[in-house]
């Protein structure tokens, strides 16, 4: 549907192009506008949108350039398959068993993705001030680093920022620039730090430079920022990660069953 305006009180201030992509996205994301099914013609969309179709055209460009839809010259173009993944992140939390992949890697698998993480870099550093005041660090205080890129089919997913407490983190694999089997909460868990409970802070923001380049987005749409705080007996926190994913790809699920 699209909303009548007036130049007076139009408060829009979108180009058309981007108007008309949002509202296809929309219909995309919310499943109107099913895997495989073809959008609709494009002397279609310029009557609906009042739009030229070059206009169209450019707004049609960017559902591509968001790798939400398909199509070349000459042909319909159509929705991407399996174009947004739903993320479940209780399926993450328990620590994975001996011998056992990191749990990220094997929830991914089950959907039929080839999954695989790539450390970027271990270090000690000054985290963000939310991450910081999680731990309960002092105003310049330092936390180990381990920053990883979370991919499907070679495609970047998730940017992982991940700190850990010094005084757990000196001496052991977590401060190897290497990955761990089964991931650092089944470490953790080795090291005697269980995880007990896990607190998500979702956000929606615009994408730092960092984030733009790592997950290779394709233009400013929000990120989905995930502020995450483990802990572990006696409510110590034990690891905070940032997580930040495309928005426009990927959704959380949360399920909760009533006391």
């Amino acid at each position: 549907m699209t909303v009548p305006r007036t130049e007076d009180d139009a408060y829009d201030r979108r180009s058309l192009h981007e108007r008309i992509a949002a509202d296809l996205r929309e219909e995309i994301m919310s499943g109107d506008l099913e895997p495989g099914a073809k959008l609709p013609s494009t002397t279609y969309l310029k009557a609906r949108f009042d739009a030229s179709g070059a206009t169209v055209q450019k707004a049609l460009q960017l559902l591509k350039d968001e790798r939400l839809v398909v199509g070349r010259a000459g042909a319909a173009v159509t929705v991407r398959e399996h174009r947004q993944q739903t993320m479940r992140p209780a399926s993450f939390m328990t620590p994975a068993g001996p011998g056992e992949q990191y749990r990220w890697l094997t929830e991914a698998a089950k959907r039929g993705g080839r999954a695989r993480s790539e450390l970027l870099e271990v270090a000690e550093v000054t985290p963000p001030g939310d991450a910081a005041e999680a731990l309960g660090l002092p105003d310049g205080g330092t936390a180990l680093l381990r920053r990883q890129i979370l991919l499907i089919d070679d495609e970047p997913v998730e940017l992982v920022k991940s700190y850990y407490p010094l005084d757990i983190a000196r001496g052991t694999a977590m401060t190897e620039r290497r990955r761990i089997k089964g991931g650092t909460p089944a470490l953790l868990a080795e090291l005697g730090h269980p995880p007990r409970r896990s607190v998500d802070r979702v956000s929606a923001r615009v994408p730092t430079q960092e984030q733009y380049e790592a997950l290779r987005l394709p233009g400013s749409l929000p990120v989905l920022r995930t502020l995450r705080v483990v802990y572990t007996d006696g409510e110590r926190p034990i690891e905070v990660t940032i997580m930040a994913k495309a928005g426009h790809l990927h959704e959380l699920q949360y399920e909760f069953t009533p006391e």
